[in-house]
């Protein structure tokens, strides 16, 4: 099979029957064998009645549905399960990705040898209170990440070769950053391909300003585990050791201090009496906890067995 189209949505019925007849059209005046995979993250609507109707009407279209809302990310982890194509393209539900894009993306993988092309609409119809943290968040995944040539990590439209979505796992609301999990894969041929992006025809964004916050924790979280993740030591046992060297030293110093003013014959004062003793002691036990526990809860979640479990109600 040649591309696997996969598409994560929430409330989409009015845009659905329109986007996969315009897929179909690109298909089919490109003969490309293919799939698409619609991925219904827990819709109120009848998004799911229609992909329903759309799965009878063609064998192409096959179906996931969530029995409730778990976000983007792990519909686009369900999604790339069940993917068969050599290239494996996400998209958009809501019209604003354009199909006509695929051809292009699918020569980029095949023939230019790209393991991932993002798409970057370098021309938005989006509000001003949407573009501009947009700008500061893309500015800040370039650095963090080193990935220069991006200028759109969010960006819903990108292609895969299908070694890239088998080998990286998508979790959390990760999918702003999967051309950082396949760098650090090991996949580092990421290009990217200027698309149409077209205004939204039905229904309102998905996405509130929240993501943006949360967009920066989870960058921050991924540069962790890629810099540390393996040998978390470095760094928690690095700081827990300085914290803990730096305590006991000034323990040592309050107990000098008392020593020394028992044998000049100074007034008598406990030692628990200096609030330089209660600074030292916290030092040292924050310093033991930084070295044994610091990174417990990220390495636990990362090894969860339940972590990427899913209510899946049917399949197409």
């Amino acid at each position: 099979m040649d591309i696997s189209v996969v598409i994560p949505l929430y409330n989409e019925e009015e845009s659905l029957p329109e986007l996969y007849a315009w897929i179909q059209r690109v298909m089919n005046a490109n003969h490309f064998s293919y799939e698409v995979i619609f991925v219904n993250d827990g819709s109120t609507d009848r998004s799911w009645q229609v992909i329903e109707e759309l799965a009878a009407q063609s064998d192409n279209v096959k179906g996931i549905k969530f029995r409730r809302n778990h976000g983007k990310s792990p519909a686009l982890f369900c999604g790339f399960e069940k993917a068969q194509g050599d290239v494996v393209i996400t998209m958009d539900a809501d019209l604003q990705d354009s199909p006509d894009e695929i051809p292009e993306l699918y020569r980029m993988i095949t023939v230019d040898g790209y393991d991932l092309v993002s798409g970057y609409k370098k021309k938005r119809y989006d509000p001003l209170s949407k573009t501009i943290p947009t700008k500061l968040f893309n500015a800040t995944a370039r650095a963090v990440s080193g990935i220069k040539n991006l200028h759109d990590f969010n960006c819903g439209l990108k292609a895969y070769r299908k070694e890239v979505i088998k080998n990286i796992e998508v979790y959390g609301e990760m999918h702003r950053y999967i051309p950082y999990l396949a760098k650090n894969a090991g996949f580092c041929k990421i290009g990217e391909k200027v698309v149409q992006h077209q205004a939204r025809k039905y229904g309102v964004t998905k996405f509130g300003l929240n993501r943006f916050v949360n967009g920066y924790l989870d960058l921050i979280s991924l540069w962790f585990l890629s810099k540390f993740g393996i040998q978390p030591m470095h760094i928690f046992g690095l700081l827990g050791s300085l914290m803990f060297i730096l305590g006991f030293i000034a323990v040592i110093t309050v107990g000098a201090l008392k020593l020394y003013a028992i044998y000049t014959g100074a007034p008598y004062i406990l030692i628990t009496d200096s609030p330089y003793f209660y600074l030292a002691l916290t030092t040292m036990i924050l310093g033991t906890q930084l070295f044994l526990a610091g990174f417990l809860g990220e390495m636990i979640a990362r090894n969860a067995p339940e972590r990427n479990k899913y209510q899946i109600e049917k399949e197409l």
